[in-house]
């Protein structure tokens, strides 16, 4: 993989990043405790509140394992081992790498 295919990726990945902050603020206030006061709200704006908060928390923790997988490929760049296959050693396909920068894998070992 050549330099300019390099930095791209670089770019790639760091506005996902930049996009992974993003939602990581907008969805803080969803995180938040839910108040369980029985006179300004009924049960069932309780119940939703409380599914609402655990889908902001499962969300935002899908966020954190993305973010992991993302700062291991851009090391994977500077340390020269990124494209290449974590079992195999084979080079990882350019169509795979542009759908998911991330990946370790080629399709052959991912498969199995």
């Amino acid at each position: 993989m050549n330099e300019t295919e390099l930095d791209m990726f670089r770019r790639q990945i760091t506005l996902r990043l930049a996009e992974l902050d993003a939602d990581d603020t907008l969805g803080i206030d969803a995180q938040a405790t839910v108040v369980l006061d029985q006179q300004s709200v009924g049960r069932l704006s309780r119940m939703d509140a409380l599914q609402n908060q655990a889908m902001a928390k499962a969300t935002s923790a899908r966020r954190q394992v993305e973010r992991i997988r993302l700062n291991a490929a851009l090391t994977r760049i500077e340390d020269g081992e990124f494209s290449f296959c974590e079992d195999c050693g084979d080079d990882i396909a350019l169509q795979r790498l542009n759908l998911d920068p991330a990946a370790t894998k080629c399709i052959q070992c991912a498969k199995g």
